[in-house]
């Protein structure tokens, strides 16, 4: 029962993305839920609110997902290993 509206949702869902994303950009969400299936996760339900609340009136595209993916995304710590 529990897989079934699992499955259901997750269908709503992508019916949604591919309204709302241009093919490029739900390629570059699909590159990314390999590795990052959290983060991903987390940009289609930010997606999918602004959508209900009427702030998203045009198709997103490859360059607006990536301002909001480096909006989102951690800023990565740079090490530095010295030799001595």
């Amino acid at each position: 029962m529990a897989h079934e509206q699992t499955k259901q949702v997750d269908a709503q869902k992508a019916m949604v993305m591919r309204q709302i994303l241009t093919p490029e950009a739900r390629e570059r969400l699909a590159n990314l839920r390999m590795t990052r299936p959290d983060l991903v996760e987390s940009v289609e339900n930010q997606l999918i609110t602004l959508v209900q609340s009427g702030r998203v009136n045009q198709k997103i595209d490859d360059y607006t997902l990536r301002q909001l993916l480096r909006k989102i995304m951690p800023t990565k710590r740079e090490i530095k290993i010295e030799r001595r």
